[in-house]
């Protein structure tokens, strides 16, 4: 854990594209629509070390994107989708985007879907959005998501086919708005996909990002929040399943920024297959002027084959001494073989033992997602890696 005392309060110039604050912060990080303001990853950089950036160069470049993301769309009564600007987008986005990938899908996407969930708005029923990538050239999006005071919805995002795809998905949650987004990536094996997803969540604002990723060949996907008022809630939730020859790479930073606010990240993967390799990364930052915040990260990884690797990072960063609660875990471990023995020593069979093991790892993160089509759909996929990588019982 970092602590920092620092009571430099962060200052943006209205008049340039830069946000600065004290180098010491993670927020010191850069924050531009313009992607010159960002150099080309090398892997060398704090930001960038784990990703595999040789297999990224297509989405850093400038120049035309070529590739095409088909879309099908199921919208409750009263929801609106429609393509703007990138002018309306710049002006709508909750915050710039914080590196280059981001900053490429914004510039390149030419203009946005924005997506409107109207004032005081009940919906019962989902918000879907379904993109299907159609071959393996670039392709650049942005999606900016409005959920009006007191609104109360969920939006599911679907990703499947074939793509190399940057996208920034900009999302305000306003001021007593309940929102719930889940982004599913089930890519064929050879996909890209890189993305920033940044909230700004409002006054007494409740906002649930649900992230499911078992598909892709990479996979990195950042996703941030911050605040827009006092008693906000942050509710970060993460499922991957990672086999061999897959990069899945996750990242979240909650800045609070405002007082009384709460935030919750808890990541599960699994990782099976020689060269399995899965990434998390989570910052949390409490500025001096968020008194009051309850804030907690976990991340936990079940490796079930040689040759799979995990890698846990949280940081906490506290510039204030006036928290109601503040922490993390992390751990990755082996298959168990003391809970697998202790079900076959009850005539279980070693498939089905390690089938239950696996289930038991995710049960409490699934019932925390809480959007049955989405633990259906979930937990289908876990059984078709485990039949596929266990092997199917005799």
């Amino acid at each position: 854990m970092t602590i920092v005392t620092n009571d430099t309060p962060a200052h943006v110039d209205p008049q340039s594209r830069l946000a600065t604050v004290p180098d010491s912060s993670r927020a010191s990080r850069t924050a531009s629509f313009d992607p010159a303001d960002f150099p080309v990853p090398s892997g060398r950089e704090e930001e960038w070390r784990f990703t595999p950036v040789d297999r990224l160069g297509a989405l850093f470049a400038d120049g035309p994107a070529s590739g095409h993301l088909e879309r099908s769309v199921q919208l409750p009564e009263g929801v609106t989708l429609t393509d703007i600007s990138g002018e309306q987008a710049r002006s709508l986005a909750s915050r710039p985007p914080n590196d280059r990938a981001a900053a490429q899908a914004f510039a390149r996407s030419g203009g946005a879907v924005r997506l409107d969930i109207p004032a005081e708005a009940q919906l019962e029923d989902a918000a879907r959005i379904r993109l299907t990538g159609t071959g393996g050239e670039p392709v650049f999006g942005h999606v900016v998501l409005t959920a009006g005071r007191h609104s109360k919805a969920t939006v599911i995002v679907e990703h499947d086919g074939t793509a190399e795809y940057s996208e920034f998905f900009s999302v305000e949650a306003q001021d007593g708005a309940d929102l719930t987004v889940v982004t599913l990536q089930r890519w064929n094996d050879d996909s890209v996909h890189l993305g920033q997803h940044q909230a700004l969540v409002g006054r007494d604002a409740s906002y649930r990002h649900i992230v499911v990723t078992l598909g892709g060949a990479v996979v990195r996907l950042n996703s941030n929040v911050t605040y827009a008022g006092p008693g906000g809630d942050a509710t970060l939730l993460g499922v991957y399943f990672a086999d061999a020859g897959q990069h899945l790479e996750h990242r979240s930073f909650v800045d609070h920024n405002e007082p009384k606010g709460t935030s919750l990240v808890t990541y599960k993967g699994a990782l099976q297959g020689e060269t399995a390799r899965t990434v998390w990364v989570g910052d949390v930052l409490i500025r001096a002027e968020a008194e009051g915040i309850d804030t907690y990260e976990l991340n936990r990884n079940l490796v079930l084959s040689d040759g799979a690797r995990a890698d846990s990072i949280p940081n906490l960063e506290i510039e204030t001494g006036d928290i109601a609660g503040a922490g993390h875990a992390s751990s990755t471990g082996r298959f168990d073989d003391e809970q697998l023995f202790y079900l076959m020593s009850r005539g279980i069979g070693e498939y089905e033992a390690r089938r239950l093991v696996v289930r038991g790892f995710f049960a409490d993160i699934i019932v925390k997602i809480g959007v049955p089509e989405i633990v259906d759909t979930l937990m289908e996929a876990i059984e078709e890696e485990l039949a596929t990588d266990m092997g199917t019982p005799a």
